[in-house]
C-alpha cells in the first residue's frame, strides 16, 4: 500500500524525482483505510479563529455560524467553570466525611539522649461508605470533564481555547478563595 500522500509527495518510480501530488489527503479515498468513509475533514495542526466546520467533540456537533459559535463559547465556558467547582466541591465532601480521626503517640530521640512523644493526627475514611462511593462516581464525571475541555482545546479553534482557559481562570477564581492554602515563604521556584 502506498503512503507516500502522507507526506504530500508521490513516487513514480525508483528513477524519477518526487512531484508534488496532486489530491487532499484529507478526502482521498485511500486516506480512509479501511472504513470506506471518503468524507473526513482534515484537523488543523495550528491555532485559528474561526467558525466555518468546527467539529465540537462529536461528528454531528459541528459549528457553522458565528451564532453556533457564540452558544459553543458559553456552554464550553460554563463546562469549565463547572470543572472547577467540581473540583474544590469534590476536597470539601472529602474533608467533611472523614469519619475516623485516630491519635497515635510514638517516642523520638530527642536531644542529649531524652525521648520526646511525637502525636501524629491519622484521618481516614471506610472504603465502603457512601462518602466514598459518592467520592468515586464525582471522580469519574471530573475525569471525563477533563477530557472533554482537552479535546475541545485540541480543536485549535482560537475562540473555544479561550472559551476553555476563560472557564477555567474564572472557575478557580469563584470557587477556590476559600480554599485554605499553605504558602512556604522560603520557596521561590512556582
Amino acid at each position: 500500500m502506498d503512503h507516500s500522500h502522507h507526506m504530500g509527495m508521490s513516487y513514480m518510480d525508483s528513477n524519477s524525482t518526487m512531484q508534488p501530488s496532486h489530491h487532499h489527503p484529507a478526502t482521498s479515498a485511500s486516506h480512509s483505510h479501511g472504513g470506506g468513509d471518503s468524507h473526513m475533514m482534515m484537523m488543523p495542526m495550528t491555532f485559528y479563529f474561526g467558525f466555518k466546520n468546527v467539529e465540537l467533540l462529536f461528528s454531528g456537533l459541528v459549528i457553522n455560524t458565528a451564532g453556533e459559535m457564540a452558544g459553543a463559547f458559553v456552554a464550553v465556558f460554563l463546562l469549565a467553570m463547572f470543572y472547577e467547582g467540581l473540583k474544590i466541591a469534590r476536597e470539601s465532601l472529602l474533608r467533611k466525611s472523614q469519619v475516623s480521626i485516630r491519635y497515635n503517640s510514638m517516642p523520638v530521640p530527642g536531644p542529649n539522649g531524652t525521648i520526646l512523644m511525637e502525636t501524629h493526627k491519622t484521618v481516614g475514611q471506610q472504603m465502603l461508605s457512601f462518602p466514598h462511593l459518592l467520592q468515586t462516581v464525582l471522580h469519574i464525571i471530573q475525569v471525563v470533564i477533563s477530557y472533554f475541555l482537552m479535546l475541545i482545546f485540541m480543536t485549535y479553534n482560537g475562540y473555544l481555547c479561550i472559551a476553555v482557559a476563560a472557564g477555567a481562570g474564572t472557575g478557580y477564581f469563584l470557587f477556590s478563595w476559600k480554599k485554605a492554602v499553605v504558602v512556604d515563604i522560603t520557596e521561590h521556584c512556582h
